[in-house]
């Protein structure tokens, strides 16, 4: 990221941090109404839940500048999630509803530019969370075997 998105993601997250928790609830209401089956994916109390992903939200923004801490944690959060059976896809349905909520908490103040920072912000956590539930899942899998011919007959 540019050190532009960089402030711009920033400078964004500091006025949602005051309204965290209708900001997390408001994210949740977005996502389980464009994917009520997500639902599923989400065990115990939604107040913890949402004070958590603002908490991992706030530690991925406070770590921008730093990918060589940033980038392990989160690694380490993907291979965890892709236990507890988020899938790939699933990454688009949480951006979208991400994007939607910053939209509506900040209104005028979420232009296009910090739109597009968010964005690219996004875009880092979810592949490098992807990649890394996708790389433990491949260790997870025992290789098959390869199949035996059938002996040829004469």
């Amino acid at each position: 990221m540019t050190p532009e998105q960089i402030t711009l993601v920033r400078s964004s997250f500091a006025r949602v941090v005051p309204v965290a928790r209708s900001t997390a609830a408001l994210f949740y209401a977005n996502l389980f109404e464009a994917q009520p089956a997500l639902r599923a994916l989400f065990k115990g109390d939604m107040d913890k839940q949402g004070a958590l992903l603002l908490q991992m939200i706030g530690a991925a923004v406070g770590l921008l500048d730093k990918p060589q801490t940033l980038l392990p944690v989160l690694r380490q959060l993907g291979a965890r999630h892709g236990g507890y059976g988020v899938r790939p896809a699933h990454y688009d349905a949480v951006g979208t509803a991400l994007l939607q909520t910053l939209a509506q908490g900040l209104g005028p103040h979420f232009d296009t530019a910090t739109r597009a920072a968010w964005t690219t912000m996004y875009t880092l956590v979810a592949t490098t969370m992807i990649d890394a539930a996708e790389q433990a899942a491949a260790t997870l899998t025992p290789p098959q075997p390869a199949p035996v011919a059938a002996p040829a007959t004469a």
